[in-house]
């Protein structure tokens, strides 16, 4: 990667022990239903069961820890659509310190909600986490805060590896690892530290058909901007920064392929993990169950593990989904449209719509 040290598997595992105070050691279960369905293994990484309810802690307790180590700060303050903000305000509550959150006005109220218990001092504003963003940078500079990315920092990207190292240790066996992808900090750690033990594995990265900047930016060749819209899996939301220095490459450089999919079909996902597994799991979270229920889709050899991220839903908009009621957002007329299946690093015209 241009300008920045290299991330290795060696960082991943200091990572590891690190924040083995703070994170947990996620269960791998099996998905009974889905493999009977499939006739493929299908194993579930619930990061949801982490402390702070998502695999964010693991990045952000990373970050904290070892800013820490180089000495006094006064806190930390971040832009997050909710779960990295969680994680963030978690890990500065366990070493003391302040936790500063910006937010956009997308984000839900529900995700507010819990911030403020945990402890964080909630920014809210602006129509994009790219405005927020801008906020939270200030912040920094105003008030001697440490900024941590919720995707473009080493430390996080690393700290979010662990889930994929413990995968590799527990199942070496496993042939691909679904993973959702918002701004590349969660497939940057998972396909660095999975490609490295295994580099045959296949690594698919998720993502919502509303606004998939990362994917915008990887058909481009470099970081883009895009328009962010409402979406059934906000914590999958806004962009990944102009001047990336870090998730942009890795995800180029180790995923193999983007699926996006649509709100009906992440709803359609989260009420099967629900009535099939008994797990409640957020719109962002519950995505990768599209790769393999959609009309579409293509059963993969060998074991597959799904990342199941994160379980901050709203609990009316969950009863709505599980009973049939919930009702899309509608869409501007003037969206962008992006390819379903995009292969990393080919040309835009072998991707398929």
């Amino acid at each position: 990667m241009s300008g920045v040290e290299p991330l290795g598997l060696a960082d991943i595992f200091a990572a590891r022990r690190r924040i083995s105070a703070i994170a947990a050691c996620t269960p791998l279960r099996r998905a009974e239903g889905l493999s009977d369905e499939t006739a493929s293994e299908m194993l579930l990484k619930l990061e949801m069961l982490q402390p702070s309810g998502a695999f964010k802690l693991r990045g952000a307790a990373n970050a904290v820890l070892a800013r820490m180590e180089e000495g006094p700060c006064e806190g930390f303050v971040t832009a997050s659509t909710g779960n990295h903000g969680r994680a963030l305000a978690y890990a500065a509550r366990a070493v003391g310190k302040r936790a500063v959150v910006c937010l956009s006005d997308l984000v839900p109220q529900n995700k507010c909600d819990t911030l403020e218990r945990i402890g964080a001092e909630l920014d809210i504003g602006g129509a994009s986490q790219d405005v927020a963003t801008v906020r939270a940078m200030e912040r920094a500079q105003d008030e001697g805060l440490f900024y941590v990315s919720p995707y473009d920092d080493s430390y996080v990207i690393a700290g979010q590896g662990t889930a994929a190292l413990e995968i590799m240790l527990e199942r070496p066996d496993v042939e691909t690892i679904v993973v959702p992808l918002s701004g590349g900090g969660l497939a940057a750690g998972t396909a660095l530290a999975a490609k490295t033990i295994k580099p045959s594995i296949s690594i698919i990265a998720v993502s919502s058909d509303r606004g998939p900047a990362m994917l915008a930016s990887l058909m481009a060749g470099e970081p883009v901007e895009i328009e962010e819209e409402p979406s059934l899996a906000d914590s999958l939301g806004g962009g990944i920064g102009l001047n990336n220095r870090w998730s942009f490459d890795l995800v180029r450089q180790y995923v193999d392929e983007v699926r996006i999919f649509s709100d009906e079909e992440i709803a359609e996902a989260m009420r099967y993990l629900y009535e099939s597994e008994k797990l409640m799991a957020e719109g962002g979270a519950a995505i990768g169950i599209c790769a393999f229920q959609a009309a579409d889709a293509e059963m993969p050899d060998g074991p597959v593990v799904m990342l199941l991220t994160g379980n901050a839903v709203d609990p009316a908009q969950f009863r709505a989904i599980i009973a049939g009621e919930w009702e899309p957002t509608a869409r501007p007329a003037s969206r962008a449209t992006f390819p379903r299946r995009y292969f990393v690093g080919s040309s835009s015209d072998q991707s398929r719509s």
